[in-house]
């Protein structure tokens, strides 16, 4: 595909700058009912963008300093599995308030006991009568405290084999028998949880798609999510990117060091390269494709390009880059404390938010476990990149 940008005098440049024009200071609504929170979906939702028409959109917003709603589980995970095997009343009922920012998501896949293999799932879900009767426990759910709604994984066939018995839900996180308990990571914050379902009864029109289809559905959402676990910033598409820190290197008066400036070089140019491969997993999904294996080869570039960037930037701050609130430019105040889902950068100057550096680089060893940890990635890749055997069972 073509990856010149658009020019400034492009006429989609004008129908964006219109639109803005006419909406100065959008809601989260006013932007997901003008297409551009997902510029890339069909009408009614989108605009069928093409990658470089979303370029453009993204460009237009953020000259004019507008933001799209924060919702990544909702908007990058759920509603693309809810457009893809919902009822018309699920995507009527869930889509506008998730692209919206009106309703936050969490994801309820992983558990306690079934380690990197999500199909080996214990949470049941029993039909009972007009119900879902759901008992077990999910573990690392990003947000499940602030969340209206999750996605959940169970099983509703124990005899069949693992990955056919299991089934798709949207689960109202208000329902009576869902309790939680935080889990604290070692930066401090309070980002996941584990959730626990006694009784919890779903209505029956909670399921999306079919029962015993949930594995193929979660194989899309997985791979949605590799997919945004691996855009824009490099905390799983939140806090710095890598230009941000090459922005504040430059300003600085550059890196004296041979081998410091020789590991900026690398880590610029693997951003350059997943860069290219985002704008290629956007060419298939709006050729009709869903993302599959490539999405685990771009979310195993990410995650360790992540871990690189915040490793660089401590190692540019020195000594201090060890005390909570410093940063390659220097100490930062202290603001508040974000997870991993809040955390936004600002080119240039890092006061922003509570301490972006040192939080990245604590946090950072996290971005190799979830979505989907490093080794799975691996196997994904060679089975189904390179055509290697499958890995044998324990």
């Amino acid at each position: 595909m073509d990856f010149d940008l658009a020019r400034e005098d492009d006429p989609r440049r004008a129908v964006i700058r219109t639109w803005l024009s006419e909406n100065p200071h959008p809601t989260g609504r006013d932007l997901a009912e003008g297409g551009w929170v997902v510029p890339h979906w069909p009408a009614p939702y989108g605009h069928d963008a093409d990658p470089i028409y979303q370029l453009v959109v993204d460009e237009e917003l953020e000259r004019a300093g507008v933001s799209r709603p924060s919702n990544p589980i909702g908007i990058g995970w759920a509603a693309p599995t809810i457009l893809l095997a919902g009822t018309q009343a699920q995507k009527q009922r869930y889509l506008w308030p998730a692209l919206s920012g009106e309703e936050t998501w969490c994801q309820l896949f992983s558990e306690p006991d079934a380690g990197s293999d999500l199909a080996s799932l214990r949470t049941t879900a029993q039909r009972d009568g007009d119900k879902w009767e759901i008992n077990g426990s999910k573990i690392r759910t990003s947000g499940a405290h602030r969340s209206a709604f999750g996605i959940l994984l169970a099983r509703t066939d124990p005899d069949a084999p693992k990955r056919r018995g299991i089934s798709y839900f949207i689960c109202p996180m208000d329902t009576p028998g869902i309790t939680m308990s935080p889990i604290v990571d070692m930066t401090g914050a309070h980002s996941f949880n584990q959730v626990f379902f006694s009784d919890a009864r779903l209505p029956a029109d909670c399921l999306v798609g079919e029962v015993g289809e949930g594995w193929r559905l979660a194989k899309a959402t997985l791979a949605n999510e590799r997919v945004s676990l691996s855009s824009g910033g490099v905390l799983w598409g939140s806090g710095p990117t890598v230009e941000d820190l090459m922005d504040l290197l430059r300003s600085a008066g550059g890196i004296a060091d041979p081998s410091m400036r020789q590991e900026a070089a690398r880590v610029w140019a693997e951003g350059k390269i997943l860069t290219l491969m985002r704008y290629r997993t956007l060419s298939a999904r709006l050729s009709g494709a869903t993302p599959g294996p490539e999405a685990s080869v771009q979310k195993l570039l990410a995650d360790e390009h992540g871990a690189r960037v915040m490793a660089l930037a401590k190692a540019v701050a020195g000594a201090s880059g060890m005390l909570q609130g410093s940063g390659p430019s220097g100490p930062v105040p202290q603001r508040r404390r974000a997870g991993p889902t809040e955390i936004k950068s600002t080119v240039g100057r890092l006061d922003g938010v509570d301490p972006v550096w040192h939080y990245g680089w604590t946090f950072s060893p996290a971005l190799t476990i979830g979505g989907g940890t490093w080794a799975v990635q691996r196997n994904i890749v060679a089975e189904l990149v390179l055509g290697l055997p499958r890995d044998p069972a324990g």
